[in-house]
């Protein structure tokens, strides 16, 4: 059976979460369905392709995405099927599946939306549930949608650089509340040189290695270990590093609307790495 994974915004409160299964079940039974997560929390671009970026490279060739974040950031007219590294997304025109795969799809087509519907979060599963219909069935991407679409374009978060430096963004905060920064591994290495460095966070706090495991600083001690994703990650063994160190997730709405508290709040959302 083919595999479709869920990622939306759309919360765990109320109906809509087992709406959306109910809607992918009826027009699409044969798919064995699997939750990313519900709980992403609107209009945060970046939180959103960081945890589908990650998920979704972990799945299998032939798996489908249905990606449900921000989709009415705009009255939508269509949305978009994308075909990419032999997978497919399904997603809303609202520049968050260039950020997801940062870089443009490989092929992309528009699902045009009935106007005499209401453009709803049940009625647009229903869109995407006949369209990996088709697509399961053998008909082209080409002939499921509109290929002529030109599509919504956002850049991923990318890291700060300098000679001597390298700027991060904390991208996500995870349940133990360890600070995810959206510098990988490959970053952090092509920018150091072999150079020794310090890794600097709300003004006085320093890391100077990087660690294996949580374990191999004393509890409660800082330190600073590239995740499972290879993303750069602050925290405290068996502690709140987030809470402690009062720091907070890049927001894009929260740059935005409070631009004249902009370098404040800013320097408590970003790491820096300082090389020698």
């Amino acid at each position: 059976m083919p595999l479709l994974t869920l990622t939306s915004d759309i919360g765990q409160h109320d109906f809509l979460a087992g709406a959306v299964k109910g809607q992918l079940l009826q027009h699409a039974g044969f798919f064995t369905l699997i939750d990313i997560t519900h709980q992403l929390p609107p209009f945060n671009y970046p939180q959103a392709a960081y945890v589908c970026r990650n998920a979704i490279k972990n799945f299998p060739a032939g798996t489908f995405h249905l990606v449900m974040v921000n989709l009415f950031d705009e009255k939508p007219e269509h949305l978009l099927l994308a075909e990419h590294n032999g997978y497919y997304i399904g997603c809303a025109d609202n520049g968050l599946l260039t950020m997801i795969l940062e870089e443009v799809p490989q092929k992309v087509v528009a699902l045009h939306l009935d106007k005499t519907q209401q453009k709803n979060t049940l009625y647009c599963t229903a869109v995407f549930a006949k369209a990996f219909n088709e697509l399961h069935s053998g008909k082209p991407i080409e002939e499921v949608g509109d290929a002529t679409v030109s599509i919504r374009v956002k850049n991923p978060l990318r890291p700060l650089l300098g000679n001597n430096w390298i700027e991060g963004q904390i991208i996500f905060i995870d349940n133990f509340e360890n600070v995810i920064v959206n510098i990988t591994r490959e970053e952090f290495e092509e920018q150091r040189r072999g150079r020794s460095f310090k890794i600097v966070f709300k003004r006085d706090e320093v890391i100077e290695k990087i660690s294996d495991t949580y374990a191999d600083v004393a509890e409660g001690e800082k330190l600073a270990m590239f995740n499972s994703a290879a993303y750069l990650e602050i925290a405290i063994n068996k502690g709140n590093a987030a809470g402690l160190f009062g720091l907070q997730g890049f927001s894009e709405k929260q740059q935005h609307a409070q631009q004249h508290y902009l370098n404040n709040r800013l320097f408590y959302q970003t790491v820096r790495v300082y090389f020698e």
